[in-house]
């Protein structure tokens, strides 16, 4: 265990955390001076700045919405005894909106299909369990993108084949007045109201979080009792986990250690760090990297410029025996979400940035044509970028060693969360070869927040066993591999360095992606 960790904890309401005292007590005292948790509190919008204070006056509904969601306990409650029989609950949407459902359910135990990608895989092993027993979840803040209406089409689909109808199968989640709040009308779908005050990764204890979750049996009540319990601590100037921590990862970031490392600490909650990696990506403005870590001593978890921070559920001595982190944060999950989100908004006020902006979207029309593959090596394609080796193991050699002290490494994956689920071990071992962060996720989710300089591995895969999309002129293969294409221009537009790796075989080509990384070393 750390020496941070072994000093007293912030402690209330059953959350923990651990070694923020020895971080930058002076961040601490700047904050308690400015009144921040109080205001923080009451919702003061001026927090972040003139130029913050439209966006938060309408964003900081998360501070209170565990309050507002106990009014749709009796909503829910109605409708999972309505629906009881359908005991299969996907979960479709895009971007972080889905995030807090999925780490809920995962955290919790409870079964939960969610599918924010246009990778068919998915798609047909979700409509292959018991599609006359599935319940369809939307979610979104205004109309359903590419990939929700994709699968939207095909579970009407399946529904229309098997003969019962599609209105009592689909549930939407969305703000009154959205085109997604239209189409539940025009579906007579049940429609549950979104807050409209809350946003991405903010959402957790919004409707957005607790309604699928408690589709698929997640005690959401007490989640909210969770948050409640510890929303009081959260005024006060001592004696306030979340100002603890939101000060020092504040003072972090600000002294350079802005790797954020989220590892879970042996006790629980394995999948919360996820979220949290969101939430601090958006929060910061772009200031820190988060980076979802195997466990806290994980390669690219530990160093000079990075912030280890284990999260656990149990609250007790911080971390487990002979873990090694700064900070360690542990308590049940509804405290989790409701602190992690005041600790993000108080290091957005230590850092001066703006918590809530929305990164713009650069146009992704503008790049360079695909070229033919500058190699085949095996059951990898490699599209090397001008001036890379073009083979596979000197190309992996090149986007590792010639990374700067102040870059780090993007990997995306633009595959099956499930069947190609092992391609994710190529974080820790190109962490290991580049002695830089890397940090992996699941392409389209995985925005390129951080504003220091990076370079992208993206990895896509060829498709075997393709799903149409009924009344679309396109399938989901070639919807994935429009958005992948996408997300490469919109890279070069920002001059961002792009290795594409293709997989003409995925299962032998992510052996082979292991077998190379695991060989490259600096």
């Amino acid at each position: 265990m750390s020496d941070l960790l072994a000093g007293p904890a912030d402690v209330a309401a059953g959350l923990a955390v651990h070694g923020a005292g020895a971080v930058d007590t002076a961040a601490r005292a700047a904050l308690v001076a400015d009144d921040v948790p109080a205001r923080l509190a009451a919702k003061d919008p001026t927090l972040w700045g003139p130029a913050a204070e439209a966006t938060a006056r309408d964003r900081l509904g998360w501070v209170d919405t565990h309050c507002r969601s106990r009014d749709l306990l009796p909503q829910l409650a109605e409708l999972t005894a309505e629906l009881g029989d359908l005991d299969h609950v996907v979960l479709a949407g895009a971007g972080d909106v889905t995030l807090a459902a999925e780490v809920i359910a995962a955290c919790l135990g409870r079964p939960l299909t969610v599918l924010d990608t246009a990778d068919p895989g998915p798609a047909r092993a979700a409509l292959a369990d018991r599609p006359a027993r599935t319940v369809l979840v939307l979610a979104g803040r205004s109309g359903p993108d590419p990939t929700t209406d994709a699968h939207l089409r095909v579970w009407r689909q399946a529904w229309h084949d098997a003969g019962p109808e599609a209105d009592r199968h689909v549930v939407v989640v969305a703000p009154p007045g959205s085109e997604l709040a239209a189409l539940a009308d025009e579906l007579g779908a049940v429609l549950i109201p979104a807050d409209e005050e809350v946003a991405g990764p903010w959402s957790a204890l919004s409707a957005y979080g607790l309604v699928p979750a408690a589709l698929a049996g997640a005690p959401v009540t007490e989640l909210l009792d969770e948050a409640a319990a510890l929303a009081g601590a959260l005024e006060r100037d001592r004696d306030n986990p979340a100002l603890a921590l939101g000060a020092a990862l504040g003072a972090s970031v600000a002294g350079g250690r802005d790797t954020v490392a989220l590892a879970p600490d042996g006790t629980g909650l394995d999948g919360l760090r996820h979220w949290v990696g969101a939430l601090l990506a958006a929060a910061t403005g772009g200031r820190a990297l988060p980076i979802a870590a195997e466990s806290p001593d994980a390669p690219g978890a530990t160093g000079p410029d990075v912030l280890t921070v284990g999260i656990g559920g149990a609250l007790g001595a911080g971390v487990a025996p002979g873990v090694a982190a700064d900070l360690a944060v542990n308590g049940p999950l509804g405290a989790q979400f409701l602190a992690w989100a005041h600790a993000a908004a108080t290091a957005a006020v230590a850092l001066r940035v703006d918590p809530f902006a929305t990164p713009a979207a650069p146009a992704d029309d503008d790049g360079p044509a695909d070229r033919p593959p500058s190699s085949v090596d095996g059951a990898v394609e490699v599209y090397a970028p001008t001036g890379a080796p073009t083979d596979l193991a000197g190309a992996l050699r090149w986007i590792t060693d010639g990374l700067a002290p102040d870059e780090h490494l993007a990997v995306t994956a633009h595959l099956d969360r499930s069947a190609d689920a092992a391609v994710a071990g190529l974080r820790p071992l190109l962490a290991r070869a580049t002695g830089r962060p890397v940090t992996f996720g699941w392409g389209p989710r995985h925005p390129d927040h951080f504003d220091g300089r990076v370079r992208h591995l993206q990895i896509t895969g060829a498709v075997t066993d393709d799903l149409p999309v009924p009344g679309r002129p396109y399938t989901f293969a070639e919807l994935q591999a429009a958005q992948a294409a996408g997300d490469r221009r919109a890279l070069a537009g920002r001059e961002r360095q792009v290795l594409r790796l293709h997989l003409t075989e995925r299962a032998a080509g992510v052996a082979q992606l292991l077998d190379t990384a695991g060989r490259t070393r600096t």
